[in-house]
């Protein structure tokens, strides 16, 4: 990836580090706030910006599998190759997902309960999605189709067909996803099967707070056809006319959903409008979508890349910041004690664990690949010999 490459896809990973900032500070006001400050407007304000890490992380995931995808078909790589490459790095990602579940039930003891082993989380969701994302590439690029013919160089039609692809499915499973919660759930499968569909876990009724692969994985394929449509010959000419118009997509799609939901009468038994409505879907998207264009234009026009940028470091380190800030806001090594401080204490903590994962982050990245090179210093006696 040559140089004005990767300045141009820096917007991606200031995306992905706006996530993890609006992850950090949900996390911290809900582990560590009092009850008192808990029933504050501050407190709702800081609930309502989570709303959107989740749904990021998995818009990006489909964006960034995009990117990869568009990277090995421009390489001349044979459409079956890049189909198992991608499917095993999502089952690398859904294995890391049962990995820290593991993690979070050992460190949980002696009060953790061993279905927590089974919840599905987001990083189970985002290795699924994967998957899924790598059969409808592998389908939209044609049964048998040889290399040449697949690359995105070469045949134009192949992405506009996996576009196409990845939005149909992302809107059949929003459309799917309410009678799933509902007048159609699984209720036939074991109950750790069932929450993969709608997040029911061990209660009787689907929780919001899981993330099953209706509605989540269909940020995924909207972040995947958003993806493709970036890579568009049309696009890389003309990336911030490409920026915009996605910020009016996005703009146009909320209100839709808007639109959409204020009808009088509505096509599903039971209507849920924060947790499983194709309307709230549409809105959510539109937003991100939103956050894309102006991600662009901060990075390319505004502050978002003088110098050198937080943001963006952590989003090229997203999933080990995830992983470890976990266990230092709501796990046994929390650095406060939970439900019990006050907006201006929490908030010193929120900042101390910014600036550890960001440390975390930086020396990440400038140890990158010493492990081999290392190894390689330490057996330079032997092959001396």
């Amino acid at each position: 990836m040559n140089e004005r490459r990767k300045q141009r896809l820096t917007y991606i990973d200031w995306m992905r580090g706006l996530a993890c900032l609006l992850m950090f500070q949900t996390h911290c006001y809900d582990s560590w706030l009092s009850d008192a400050a808990r029933s504050t407007k501050f407190f709702s304000w800081s609930q309502l910006g989570g709303t959107l890490p989740a749904p990021l992380f998995l818009f990006l995931a489909g964006i960034s599998f995009a990117l990869a995808t568009d990277k090995l078909r421009q390489r001349g790589v044979a459409a079956n190759e890049i189909a198992r490459s991608t499917l095993r790095r999502g089952a690398e990602i859904f294995g890391l997902g049962l990995l820290f579940r593991v993690q979070e039930y050992l460190l949980g003891q002696p009060s953790a309960p061993w279905t927590d082993l089974l919840r599905v989380d987001v990083l189970n969701m985002i290795g699924l999605s994967m998957m899924l994302m790598a059969l409808v590439c592998r389908l939209a690029a044609g049964s048998g189709m040889d290399a040449a013919a697949a690359s995105g160089g070469g045949n134009p039609g192949s992405r506009a067909v996996t576009i196409l692809a990845a939005a149909a499915a992302a809107l059949l499973v929003a459309l799917v996803t309410p009678p799933l919660w509902t007048t159609w759930r699984p209720r036939w499968l074991p109950w750790f099967l069932e929450s993969y569909i709608n997040g029911v876990h061990i209660f009787r009724e689907p929780q919001p707070w899981l993330f099953p692969l209706f509605p989540w994985s269909a940020f995924t394929f909207a972040g995947l056809a958003v993806g493709f449509v970036l890579l568009t010959d049309w696009a890389r000419r003309r990336e911030a006319a490409a920026a915009a118009l996605a910020g009016v997509g996005g703009v146009t799609m909320a209100a839709l959903g808007w639109w959409l939901d204020a009808q009088p009468r509505q096509v599903y038994a039971v209507y849920d409008f924060w947790h499983t409505s194709p309307n709230f879907f549409l809105i959510r998207i539109g937003l991100l979508m939103g956050i894309l264009f102006a991600s662009y234009a901060w990075c390319r026009w505004g502050a978002g890349q003088w110098g050198f940028s937080p943001v963006i470091q952590l989003g090229q380190t997203s999933l080990l910041v995830y992983w470890v800030h976990i266990e230092f806001v709501y796990g046994r090594f929390s650095i406060l004690p939970k439900r019990a401080m006050s907006i201006p204490a929490a908030t010193l903590g929120l900042l101390g664990i910014c600036l550890a994962m960001l440390l975390l982050s930086i020396a990440r990245t400038r140890l990158k690949g010493r492990g081999a090179e290392v190894w390689g210093w330490l057996r330079l006696p032997a092959r001396a010999g």
